[in-house]
């Protein structure tokens, strides 16, 4: 017999991938009759969009040298693993959407289901228009616009006149028809008041250098930074994408408000979030000339496990029954840490499938054993648990990434600058559930970890991302048809978008500024309980920036004494004087400084954590609390003084940090 070493083995199963690739694609991907799973379809591009097209053929021409081998494998692993059970979706048949029925359900989950309405609404939902800039603006007129012609052309009962709203004409306008014809103050408001703004130079960059770093301007809304960019020069030279450490870097400039995580702001502001960072993609997306793409929301099926194939709101639901507070469901956290324990250093892992007899009866007894505490990890495989953690992300009757927004995932890939995808794929994460959100978060998380130990376990970025893209843009519950011969484009795009999320993550879970600057505007204009009317509205605008004129005359105030309370730790408040230079770092340095040496009273000892008699500065976080804002973890190099000015009748409170254990 002819004998054969490894690599004879490796490149003999090369060829092998190679002669059935096609097939294996048209099986897959191509043909959604006899396959459950499919790739999800991509938008098309508008005719703006395809300006950029070469360098986009060039991004993903510069994959090539990387392998896809790990994709196409793990393409017939979940073939594999399905081909016996033949289930059904999950999901219904996505249904055609008649004219206007898109922008309907858009207006409805962008908070303005009101203007759908054919009188105005007695409740104050609508001043969010009064925060929109002037591409969000216009981004809500289209959509609006189309809604009302279509309404018209069904001889419905009339509704309310794009013009009513915005004071100008169609969306088909030109934009010097809009300026010379529109006396409303409400357009020419949100244009003037954000020219200075988009006018800005800091954050233009027109030169991609891969491994160097850039900022990332997140002070200005992205949709007005892609229209100041397109008005000068498009990035056109073509760009080289490389693994790992090539990658451009990015840094968020702390401007004198700090930086905003995911997590720093309440529940109650957060719920402002999806709808602002959804009218924003949208904005951005109408900039660059990409037609946003959703798919409709389906109901679920109903199934009887109770962990696999169950929804992540039911997993969590009976989760916060045994541990109150979970984010993250426990089975998908006890398969991480038991991968995170023994599975880092293997190498292959995610990549080498288990045994698919060995998964099924694994998921068997974890649905009988899981919630009893009788399962046993210690004496599973570690490539059966890597194997069961991708059936669980696979199993989840939606996918993770929502089937609403999965073709928005998919499309990011068609933006040609790497910095406007960032920014796509930020909006995403943030209109994401917050039960999708934090899940994605764990899994981004633990795939860091095991490309940082790539010289033990052989998984780099490209290979982690290969492996991972099928898992999350596979559902046999979309029955999306994928374009012939796009099968190669569309599976290095979906690894490319798979790249970015784990290799961008702590970006893409940053609040940006300008979001949270909309946040506390909403706040400020529902506590006033205004009537929705175009009079009310644009007197309403007058006065919000009646008021940001007063602020920024304040700023000129040189000092303030302020009171920071710690109710939890002490009886007494610390008086703060403030100056332009005071920091978030300075205050708790100040209070730990006044705790040690003046003996206050201290109301409970066990909170503090205490290292050679001083307690760790690190221990404690300073919130705003109120105003205009619900509550918010400030970052440490926040200067007081400006926030002062931006929120004045807000509390400031000393509290521990909740990510230290607790010690009692």
């Amino acid at each position: 017999m002819e004998k054969r070493g490894p690599g004879g083995s490796r490149m003999a199963r090369g060829g092998m991938l190679a002669a059935g690739r096609a097939a294996s694609c048209a099986q897959l991907l191509g043909s959604t009759r006899h396959c459950p799973w499919k790739m999800n379809q991509l938008p098309p591009r508008s005719p703006v969009a395809s300006l950029a097209s070469e360098n986009t053929n060039s991004r993903v021409e510069a994959l090539d040298n990387l392998s896809m081998d790990s994709f196409w494998l793990e393409v017939e692993n979940i073939k594999q693993s399905t081909e016996a059970e033949q289930e059904e979706c999950s999901l219904a048949d996505v249904k055609t959407q008649e004219e206007g029925e898109a922008e309907a359900e858009w207006l409805q989950d962008a908070g303005l289901s009101e203007l759908l309405g054919d009188v105005a609404s007695d409740k104050d939902k609508l001043v969010l228009l009064s925060t929109l800039t002037r591409t969000q603006a216009a981004a809500v007129q289209r959509r609006l616009d189309t809604y009302s012609r279509s309404r018209r052309r069904r001889n419905k009962h009339p509704v309310r006149d794009v013009r009513d709203i915005f004071g100008v004409g169609s969306s088909e306008d030109s934009a010097a028809e809009k300026e010379e014809s529109s006396p409303d103050p409400l357009w020419h408001n949100l244009r003037t008041s954000n020219t200075q703004r988009t006018e800005t130079p800091d954050y233009s960059c027109t030169v991609r250098n891969p491994g160097k770093e850039e900022v990332f301007n997140m002070d200005v809304a992205y949709s007005e930074q892609a229209a100041v960019l397109l008005k000068g020069s498009f990035l056109s030279e073509s760009r080289k994408l490389k693994d790992g450490n090539a990658l451009t870097r990015f840094k968020i400039p702390k401007g004198r408000l700090g930086v905003t995580r995911i997590g720093d702001l309440s529940a109650q502001d957060m719920k402002k979030i999806p709808t602002l960072a959804l009218i924003e993609l949208t904005a951005l997306c109408d900039v660059l000339g990409f037609e946003l793409k959703r798919n409709k929301a389906a109901k679920l099926k109903t199934t009887e496990k109770r962990l696999f194939g169950v929804p992540l709101n039911t997993l969590l639901e009976n989760d916060q029954k045994l541990l109150p507070n979970t984010k993250v469901p426990l089975l998908l956290q006890a398969l991480l840490s038991c991968l995170e324990k023994r599975g880092l250093e293997t190498e292959g892992i995610l990549r080498v499938s288990g045994s698919q007899t060995r998964i099924k009866s694994l998921e068997q007894k974890l649905e009988r054993d899981f919630y009893s505490g009788l399962f046993c990890w210690d004496e599973v495989h570690q490539n059966d648990v890597s194997g069961l953690l991708k059936r669980f992300i696979r199993e989840l009757p939606a996918p993770l990434l929502t089937a609403e927004y999965l073709p928005a995932f998919a499309a990011v890939q068609n933006i040609p600058d790497l910095k406007q995808r960032l920014q796509a794929l930020n909006l995403l994460i943030l209109i994401l559930p917050e039960s999708n959100r934090n899940t994605l978060k764990a899994l981004l998380e633990f795939l860091s970890k095991v490309v940082a130990r790539e010289n033990n376990n052989k998984m780099n970025l490209w290979n982690v991302s290969t492996v991972m893209a099928p898992n999350l843009f596979m559902h046999k519950g979309l029955p999306n048809k994928i374009p012939e011969g796009k099968e190669k484009q569309l599976a290095e795009g979906a690894a490319d978008v798979v790249r970015m999320m784990i290799h961008y993550q702590d970006l893409l879970w940053t609040v940006s500024s300008f979001l949270v600057a909309q946040v506390r505007k909403l706040n400020e204009s529902s506590s006033k309980r205004y009537q929705f009317c175009d009079k009310r509205i644009k007197h309403l605008l007058r006065k919000i920036h009646a008021d940001k004129d007063k602020v920024e005359k304040n700023q000129g105030e040189p000092s303030k004494i302020v009171k920071v309370h710690a109710s939890l730790l002490l009886k007494d408040s610390l008086e703060v004087h403030l100056n332009n230079a005071t920091r978030v770092a300075d205050v708790l340095r100040q209070f730990q400084k006044n705790l040690c040496q003046n003996g206050w009273n201290i109301v409970n000892t066990v909170n503090l954590l205490k290292c050679n008699n001083s307690m760790e500065c690190t221990n404690l976080l300073l919130y705003e609390v109120g105003g205009n804002i619900g509550e918010h973890c400030l970052d440490p190099d926040t200067y007081l003084l400006d926030l002062y000015h931006i929120n004045p009748h807000a509390e400031w409170i000393i509290k521990q940090n909740p990510s230290y254990p607790r010690m009692f």
